[in-house]
Order: structure tokens, then C-alpha cells, then sequence
């Protein structure tokens, strides 16, 4: 269950800072953090993870709420060169930087509650030989 986005017209830097705020979370706290973040790169995730619960829920029949990141990386697209004239017919460089993000969403596992109905499988140990230990040459020699 992934989406990804191409080519987003926004430096990597900037989308790294919302992918690190979120990397790991359920997808409802994620979405709340992301809409209430006053940064472009937080609309671009935003629509991003919208899309892969989407994804999820139409696709594979996955509930929302069970739902959170499990992975969530930003990578560098083509950079656009442009330049700005100046004096004596020289340019300076003008770089502007996209960005490829893609995001792996994960069901989590129901915790295991303590006197559940359920019998947990019992699982015997195996008896580990221990190496034996060798005496010391000198307490030996000494005692000889």
C-alpha cells in the first residue's frame, strides 16, 4: 500500500522536514499534524498520504484507523536551470529543486491482551550444553 509523487515543484529539504514529523505515525495523527502545519511541503504530504489511504482502503480492503507510515522518503528530481543577467554580459545561476517522495503505509498488529480467550502456543526451551571451561596451566603446576 505506497503512493508516490514525481517531480514536486518543492525542494527536497522542505519535504524532508514534514516527512521526518511523521515518519512512523498512525495515519489519522499524521493527517491532523499535516493539516494543521503552516508549510507548503505539509499540503504536498498531505495530498500524498491521502492518497495512499485511499489506496489502501479501495485497493485492499484496509480499515483507516489500523492503518499508520511505515516508511516515508524524499529523494531529489531534475533540477530546472534558469539564470538571472547581470552586468557585462555575464549570468548567475538560478537552480530550482524538486522533489520525488513516496510513502509505504503498514496495518498495525492488534495488541495481545492479557487473559484473552485465546490458548498461546507453548513453546519448550532446548537445553544449551555450556562449553566446560578449562582449568588454568599454573593452579596445576603449582599444586604438582
Amino acid at each position: 500500500m505506497k503512493a508516490s509523487i514525481k517531480t514536486a515543484r518543492i525542494t527536497p529539504k522542505k519535504l524532508n522536514l514534514i516527512a521526518e514529523m511523521v515518519r512512523g505515525k498512525d495515519v489519522i495523527l499524521a493527517l491532523n499534524l499535516m493539516k494543521f502545519t503552516p508549510k507548503k511541503g505539509a499540503k504536498v504530504m498531505e495530498k500524498l498520504l491521502t492518497s495512499a489511504v485511499s489506496n489502501a482502503v479501495n485497493n485492499f480492503k484496509q480499515e483507516k484507523d489500523t492503518l499508520y507510515i511505515k516508511e516515508i522518503y524524499v529523494t531529489k528530481a531534475p533540477t530546472l536551470k534558469r539564470s538571472v543577467p547581470i552586468s557585462r554580459g555575464r549570468m548567475h545561476p538560478i537552480l530550482k529543486r524538486n522533489a520525488h517522495a513516496t510513502i509505504m503505509l503498514a496495518v498495525k498488529e492488534a495488541p495481545v491482551k492479557k487473559g484473552s480467550a485465546e490458548p498461546k502456543a507453548e513453546v519448550k526451551a532446548k537445553k544449551v550444553k555450556q562449553p566446560a571451561t578449562k582449568k588454568s596451566t599454573k593452579s596445576t603446576k603449582a599444586k604438582a
